[in-house]
């Protein structure tokens, strides 16, 4: 049966991130980028500035469920997960070095598009029968195309149900895992046949406190992300930055083999990896899963921000993917690359790859402080991605059913802890290109929209 779902898996895998879905993504990507006249280059001081600035102010101008920071918290939240810590290690082992080249072309391009998502979902959200605001590219199809287009809302939301068990939660709590074991195998304080037991008591440790925050609605999320989003982004630069000034005469050639890998893999990786389309396919398709550019999932986050202005929400789009995929995921490459661990190019690998760099510059002891920093990471995408969920289930029938989807959304917990790694990341990859292909349609024919919103927020 396990065989038969990786047949299955693998045939569509292979069609959804074939050369049409890299069209599509880097097409779309392009086209916003020239209709705004390139906002992520052209403004990209004044995105950092505004965005820097209301972080720290964590105020906005109405009422709202979350302020701008919680918002963006929460996006982050979601957005910075295992897609940086073990989406890159896996993209570097099956793609080569090159693949994070591709991370950096589909991020440039993938800041205007996630700038246009947000914009879109703030100025076409509603409110619920809460009275909190709900958005995303089910409400920006819904109240920004014609009844004609009106599919597309169910197809995203029907996606997004199937994509937030294994991209948002299984995946997540596999990572948890995974760091927890090394770091307690390294001490000595587990046996290796006990790891799947440990596996599943943590299983369903996670699926309590998960159930415990969801279960509280958006204003506790928002209140747990905006604690634990700044503490994990410090924690991990901090370590990740030590392993590059300990290698520092590395970086150079590091870099080399990036930007040569990307267009002759097999020089680098021995022939190995001998594809530049597969590297290519790697980078693009990890970097949308860490960065989530294109799939519209972190505009839901930011639709509940306490703000009237959508292009000054949307500005956060352009800071969170350079946060996301040029600062983080870059670190992650180089901790990767620099410590001179052994990759296993051809091969599925993880987090065990990118916390074996930091033990091998740092030493066993830390393990486990990179296991808290992944944990946090994984955990706080845990919450985000709960949130996603919820408002495409609540989309497609009610608020009625909302509780008991976050009864079940934790419980996967228990299964992510106990299953095999290469599959569901397969899997997880797999929805997550389903996912890409309404809210991108719908990006593409919302175009003008932006545009139009973008030149009356600076003209004013």
């Amino acid at each position: 049966m396990l065989e038969l779902i990786k047949n299955i898996n693998g045939a569509v895998n292979s069609f959804i991130w074939g050369v049409p879905a890299m069209i599509c993504i880097i097409g779309v990507g392009l086209y916003l980028s020239i209709g705004t006249r390139f906002i992520q280059i052209r403004k990209f001081p004044y995105a950092i500035k505004t965005t820097i600035g209301r972080i720290f102010s964590k105020k906005d101008s109405s009422d709202g469920t979350m302020t701008p920071f919680q918002a963006v918290c929460t996006a982050l939240a979601a957005t910075v997960g295992t897609g940086n810590i073990a989406g890159v290690a896996g993209a570097i082992a099956i793609g080569g070095p090159g693949a994070v080249f591709w991370m950096w072309i589909s991020a440039f391009l993938g800041m205007c598009t996630k700038f246009s998502e947000v914009t879109l979902a703030v100025h076409f959200r509603e409110r619920n029968a809460h009275g909190d605001y709900v958005g995303g590219p089910m409400y920006y199809i819904k109240n920004g195309l014609s009844k004609n287009w009106h599919w597309l809302a169910v197809l995203f939301s029907v996606f997004g149900i199937l994509t937030v068990f294994g991209t948002g939660n299984a995946t997540q709590v596999n990572t948890i895992t995974t760091a927890i074991n090394t770091a307690l195998l390294n001490y000595h304080l587990i046996s290796p046949d006990s790891v799947k037991t440990v596996n599943l008591v943590l299983g369903i440790a996670i699926a309590i406190i998960v159930g415990l925050v969801l279960l509280g609605g958006v204003k506790r999320i928002g209140k747990v992300t905006e604690k634990l989003v700044p503490f994990m982004a410090v924690l991990y630069i901090g370590l990740s930055l030590g392993v590059v000034l300990f290698n520092i005469e590395k970086v150079p050639s590091v870099f080399a083999s990036i930007i040569h890998g990307a267009f002759n893999p097999s020089a680098v990786t021995g022939g190995i990896v001998g594809s530049f389309f597969l590297s290519m396919k790697k980078g693009v398709s990890r970097g949308i899963f860490s960065n989530e550019a294109g799939l519209g999932t972190g505009s839901i986050a930011h639709a509940c921000a306490d703000t009237n202005e959508p292009v000054k929400q949307g500005l956060f789009g352009i800071f969170e993917v350079f946060a996301d995929t040029i600062v983080i995921c870059t670190l992650t490459a180089l901790v990767i690359l620099v410590s001179g661990v052994s990759v296993p190019y051809g091969t599925d690998a993880g987090a065990e790859l990118t916390i074996s760099g930091f033990t091998a510059t740092y030493g066993n002891w830390v393990s486990v402080f990179t296991a808290v920093a992944m944990c946090c990471f994984a955990f706080s995408t845990i919450i985000g991605w709960g949130l996603y969920g919820a408002r495409c289930i609540e989309f497609l029938f009610s608020v009625k059913v909302l509780r008991p989807f976050m009864i079940v959304y934790s419980l996967v917990a228990i299964l992510g802890a106990t299953m095999d790694l290469g599959l569901l990341w397969s899997i997880a990859e797999t929805f997550n290109g389903l996912m890409a292909i309404p809210n991108l349609i719908a990006l593409f024919l919302l175009s003008g929209t932006v545009v139009k919103l973008v030149k009356e927020y600076f003209h004013k």
